[in-house]
């Protein structure tokens, strides 16, 4: 995925929730002044392989031997917590340091890499986390475009990007342990981010030929919303 094709889906996001540019581009660049290049073969070689994305949500507790049985674990925030409490090791974590920046830290010390999103609603949290993580262990990523050491491989919440960093990669398949699409308890405004991280999901599936079991039933109606985004583009 590279920003030119990813772009239209960025600017579609940002005219949904009102967010600015601007500030995603001042937290993308006081993240590049705190960060060093990091090689994705850093990640391990995980083409072939089947990754779990690990997702945040509540049923991951009751799905915990789907990441158990991948070749490879990519866990979305909390769900590093989760997994590392059951005994499921910890491939990368990918994280907007809104929950466990703790956790997160910690895991680059030991080596575990971490992909860390700058955007413009967590600045505060990019100047006080970022340069806590061990650099040889730490991807910066940005939703805007890609500056210096920063990165944008694709998605927006975290654990669609967690599933466009490994495809990027080049892993076999993908499986998506603890993802609740339709989760009661979280406010409007992440229901809305859950229904993009669908759509995300959906344009990646369209883009790697390959059917994920937690689109099944939804994938007309996310097709009706991104084909207008999309049509143009190589979809």
């Amino acid at each position: 995925m590279n920003f030119e094709t990813f772009e239209p889906v960025y600017e579609a996001i940002l005219a949904d929730f009102g967010f600015d540019r601007a500030a995603d581009e001042r937290a993308r660049d006081v993240a590049a002044e705190i960060a060093t290049p990091f090689p994705l073969d850093r990640l391990g070689d995980w083409r072939g392989d089947t990754v779990a994305i690990a997702g945040a949500a509540p049923r991951l507790a009751d799905e915990i031997e789907v990441a158990r049985d991948a070749d490879a674990v990519v866990a979305a925030s909390t769900a590093a917590d989760v997994l590392r409490d059951r005994g499921v090791a910890v491939d990368c974590m990918v994280t907007d340091l809104d929950k466990n920046p703790d956790t997160a830290a910690a895991l680059t010390r030991e080596g575990v890499p971490v992909a860390a999103h700058a955007h413009g609603d967590n600045l505060p949290a990019v100047r006080e986390w970022l340069p806590r993580f061990a650099d040889e262990a730490t991807l910066a990523t940005t939703q805007a475009a890609p500056v210096g050491p920063v990165r944008n491989l694709g998605g927006f919440t975290d654990g669609d990007r967690a599933a466009f960093l490994a495809d990027h990669v080049g892993v076999g398949r993908l499986v998506f342990p603890g993802w609740d699409f339709d989760d009661p308890d979280v406010n409007p405004t992440k229901a809305r981010k859950l229904d993009w991280a669908a759509r995300l999901l959906r344009w990646l599936e369209r883009r790697r030929d390959e059917r994920f079991d937690i689109l099944d039933g939804r994938r007309g109606e996310l097709d009706d919303a991104l084909d207008p985004i999309l049509r143009g583009g190589d979809g």
